[in-house]
């Protein structure tokens, strides 16, 4: 059988997560502006809904810069890493991968897993290709970096969310310690699904998961407490 790792296969039969109501489907509107970002934008979002209202920048956050909160919406322009930035730092060939992020996120949401909620993306011609932008909605919450001292509990959820991810196949690349989020109520939110897909059912992700917050979080000179949430002394 050949594997495609953009269908999504059912959810694991012990998926701890309740299920949520399916979210509008896209409506896609051509030309609009976004705020602080200017015209030229074909906007995908549930009913072709277009943020409006003054773009204020969100700080303390991580990531690659130019992350703005409107109202509720948070506007996140995509940006590249590694030592492409230097060369080509938001251009892309196509908007496909915007469209993919946003459809694993809008499955996970879906299915209950802890996120924020999906809202849609925009693209718009950039150079030879285009550049991007994914649109959620905003959440109150610490990234996990600003504040490693976790209850047993929060150390279990965020556990809970990766094995889920690896019941279910869904390997995520870009996943780091600063895309875990700690909301003040309690629990954890896992962020940012560029690039993620699934792989052949069996494959053993963990290893790969334990490795990857493993570097980023020794990057960012975490206590062991944080190393221990995920098996590494």
């Amino acid at each position: 059988m050949i594997h495609d790792p953009f269908i999504v296969p059912p959810l694991p039969p012990d998926w701890p997560f309740q299920p949520g109501t399916p979210l509008r489907p896209l409506g896609c509107r051509l030309n609009q502006e976004l705020p602080g970002l200017g015209g030229g934008w074909r906007v995908c979002t549930p009913g072709g809904m277009i943020p409006t209202g003054e773009a204020i920048p969100l700080t303390g956050v991580f990531g690659r810069g130019g992350i703005s909160r409107v109202g509720d919406i948070v506007l996140k322009p995509y940006r590249r890493g590694g030592l492409l930035r230097h060369i080509n730092d938001r251009s892309y060939r196509t908007h496909l991968r915007f469209a993919a992020e946003h459809a694993v996120h809008r499955g996970l949401w879906e299915a209950g897993f802890p996120t924020v909620e999906p809202l849609g993306y925009a693209w718009r011609p950039c150079g030879f290709g285009v550049e991007g932008v994914l649109i959620t909605r905003f959440s109150e919450g610490e990234s996990w970096p600003r504040c490693w001292e976790l209850s047993a509990d929060r150390a279990t959820d965020i556990r809970q969310a990766i094995d889920s991810l690896c019941d279910w196949g869904l390997w995520v690349p870009d996943l780091n310690a600063t895309n875990v989020m700690l909301p003040p109520a309690g629990g954890a939110l896992l962020l940012d699904w560029d690039r993620a897909r699934f792989e052949p059912a069996g494959t053993d992700l963990w290893p790969r998961y334990r490795a990857r917050l493993e570097r980023s979080l020794r990057k960012l000179g975490a206590p062991q407490e944080a190393l221990s949430v995920i098996g590494s002394a």
